[in-house]
């Protein structure tokens, strides 16, 4: 062996630990969460109305949107299915509300926390869409 070479074994021990560091400090300090901007956030609910909005009615009216506004009979007959499309239009690590002139599907909004909003007026009234990370 030659003077001012290593030998492989210390370079791949030395690799080795570094690897092992770098994924230890991996769980230590976890992963970032989300950057608290609201961004996304208005991304998000902008496209669960464009969704709601631009789909047919279930029974009446001319969008789905314009259905839950109509009126509190109507209402009352699509809330579970309008609780059940935004569940699946969102991803997993949000909450959301969908105000409508007669009810609200949901859950609250918590205070203090970064929450994206998106207001779409119907022939019926305004309906809102809150979003936020869980």
């Amino acid at each position: 062996m030659r003077r001012g070479q290593l030998s492989l074994s210390l370079v791949e021990a030395a690799v080795g630990t570094v690897l092992v560091l770098a994924v230890a400090s991996g769980f230590a300090f976890g992963v970032a969460g989300p950057d608290g901007s609201t961004a996304q956030l208005e991304t998000y609910a902008d496209d669960t109305a464009t969704v709601l909005a631009d789909e047919s009615p279930r029974h009446g009216g001319t969008t789905r949107l314009d259905e839950v506004a109509r009126s509190q009979a109507s209402f009352e007959r699509e809330r579970a299915a309008l609780d059940r499309r935004v569940d699946r239009i969102l991803p997993a690590n949000l909450l959301y509300r969908v105000d409508t002139p007669h009810g609200a599907v949901g859950y609250p909004v918590p205070a203090g926390v970064p929450v994206g909003e998106r207001t779409v007026a119907t022939g019926y009234g305004r309906v809102t869409i809150r979003v936020w990370y869980v």
